[in-house]
């Protein structure tokens, strides 16, 4: 791996980039959905970079790819809760399709780094 630390990896670094966004846009959802949607999407826009760390810090290609297959349902669950958020009227469709944008790379990037790690 080229990376010395997961901290150099841009799909972490973008990965940390959509959490901190969604944390933004969380701000101003209803009380009554703090311990709802609200928590449901931060939890799963943490577990992306969480995962990429975790598996950067394991030190092992099989299980370096196996956090960041968890990393990537955790992106896809984390769209389908800023889809259902737009649709609720929680976010705004612009602010949707940044964040989905942000996503997209964000799958990109993981999908590129589990392809680049081979076993030997």
């Amino acid at each position: 791996m080229a990376a010395r630390n997961y901290r150099d990896l841009i799909a972490w670094k973008k990965a940390f980039e959509l959490a901190l966004a969604v944390y933004a846009e969380t701000v101003c959802f209803p009380q009554e959905e703090k311990y709802g949607i609200t928590a449901q999407l931060r939890r799963a826009c943490v577990s992306i970079p969480s995962n990429i760390a975790e598996g950067e810090g394991r030190k092992s290609p099989s299980i370096f790819r196996h956090c960041l297959s968890i990393a990537l349902g955790s992106l896809k669950e984390a769209e389908t809760q800023i889809l259902l958020s737009e649709a609720l009227g929680y976010i705004r469709p612009d602010r949707t399709t940044a964040l989905m944008a942000k996503a997209a790379e964000v799958g990109r990037l993981i999908n590129g780094l589990s392809n680049s790690l081979t076993t030997h």
